[in-house]
Order: structure tokens, then sequence, then C-alpha cells
């Protein structure tokens, strides 16, 4: 291998500080893809002429539910054996924080959010929203599903920034040596999906203009779902797991936990049809 042609990678992982307070990449790109979805999902409202009054709670259920899910999902899914064995682990589950082993602790962050935990939290989150506005829960999923690309793309992205959820080693002349990692030449997966879903987002809008009329059915969300997830079972062939008890499965937990969301995707698809 030559070490020297590939794509040396080791960003900072602080954006910029206001004040004592640290905003770091992972973050701030996490709320970008949040606020552009919210405003490409406020325009959708405004084109369906939906009540600004029934769309102003959408964001705070979103973000809760996103948040909760992703969180608890990584805890459970990728992690039981730390978060659900100890009082502080299921306190750092639910917190921002870690115990230090000198019996302190620090603020982190969330490190740690599984895509599959944050959509189920999501799902969870409309169903509610459409219980207090009495809106279609078809008519919301389809909406947020078209906005759905540009969140993941950028909630990849902070991936990418944090060196985090790694390819396998490959000779591909596009690799990355992840710096923080190891000096090995990898698969960019968190580029490789962030690409795929930032295209989700443009097949969607286009679809969405030459085909209003099935905003409402659930074809979206199913669209959604089945790209998403289809797409996320294969890319994880080039990403190295991330826990050990992956290596002992026939598919690591990433394509387990997708096989649902794209039966579930195919299902929408089918019904809306019908």
């Amino acid at each position: 291998m030559h070490l020297l042609s590939y794509i040396l990678w080791n960003p900072d992982l602080e954006a910029f500080h206001l004040g004592p307070i640290t905003i770091r990449w992972y973050g701030l790109l996490w709320i970008i893809g949040l606020a552009l979805a919210y405003l490409i999902v406020q325009r959708l409202y405004k084109e369906q002429k939906i009540k600004d009054e029934l769309f102003d709670p959408l964001f705070f259920y979103c973000f809760v539910g996103i948040l909760l899910g992703a969180r608890l999902g990584h805890c459970i899914f990728y992690q039981p054996d730390y978060f659900l064995t100890s009082w502080k682990g299921f306190v750092e589950m639910w917190l921002p924080i870690h115990f230090t082993p000198d019996g302190d602790w620090k603020l982190i962050g969330y490190a740690g959010l599984a895509s599959h935990g944050g959509t189920l939290g999501l799902m969870i989150a409309l169903w509610l929203y459409v219980k207090q506005t009495k809106l279609s829960i078809w008519t919301v999923l389809d909406n947020i599903a078209i906005a759905t690309g540009t969140t993941a793309c950028f909630i990849r992205l902070g991936n990418l920034m944090n060196s985090e959820i790694i390819g396998k080693i490959t000779d591909v002349p596009w690799a990355f040596i992840f710096e923080k990692v190891d000096p090995m030449p990898r698969h960019p997966g968190q580029l490789y999906e962030a690409i795929a879903y930032a295209l989700l987002f443009l097949i969607m809008w286009v679809l969405h203009k030459k085909m209003p009329e099935k905003i409402g059915t659930g074809w979206y969300f199913g669209f959604c779902l089945t790209y998403i997830f289809t797409f996320r079972f294969f890319i994880e062939y080039t990403k190295e797991i991330q826990e050990a008890f992956e290596a002992s499965l026939p598919l690591d937990m990433g394509q387990i936990l997708s096989i649902p969301f794209i039966i579930l995707g195919t299902y929408c698809m089918i019904r809306a049809k019908k």
C-alpha cells in the first residue's frame, strides 16, 4: 500500500467556542441537519395549506424523539453490558455525562447515537404529534420522509468529523486514513452514506413535485425507509463492526436492525398503491 496516496483525515473535533462553551462539529452538523429539515417541512406544509399552528410543535416532537431514540438505541442494541449493568451506566444512558475513575464526572455530550433507534424514536414522536394535532399520520410521515435525507446526510458528516463508524481496510484510491484510529487506509463509510442520503433528498424533492397526489398515502414514507435501510444493509459490508459481540453474528447489528425497516417500507409502498 502506498499510504501517501490516500486521504489523511484528522480534523479538529471542535468547530468554535462561545465563551466557555465548546461547539463540536458533530453537534453543529446535527443542528444544521435538523434545521434544514425543519425549513423543508415548513415549506411543504405551506404548499399543502396546513395551518401554521399545526406545524409549530413539530420540531419539538422530532428533536426529542430522534435524540432519545438514537441514544437509547445505541445503549440497548450496542452496549447493553455497559449501560444496563450498573447505576453509573444507567445514569450515563440518560444524561450527557461520564463518570471518571476517581469518582468525579464530566460533561461529554451524548457519545453514541444509533440511527435505527433514532428512526423508531421519530416514528413514536410523530404518532404522539398527530394525536395532538389530529392531522393524518400518513401526511405527516410523507412530509417528514421527503426532508429526511438532509438530516441523515449531515449526521453522517458529523460521524466523519468524529472519525467514527469507520470502514474496513481497503486499497481503493479514495480511502481515508483516520489518524485518530490507526494508520491504515479504510473505506469512508460515513461519506458513502452521506452522499446516498443527499441523493435521496434530491430524488424525493423531484418526485414530490411530479407526484404531489401521493403525499398522504404513505408512499414517500415507505420509499424513504426502503431506500435508506437497503443501502444501509449493503454498506455495512464495507464498515468495521462497532462492538466485539457482532463478530460472532452472521450479520452485524446494523444489518439485523435494518431488515424490519426494509419490510415496513416495502409494505407502506404496496399499501399506498392499493
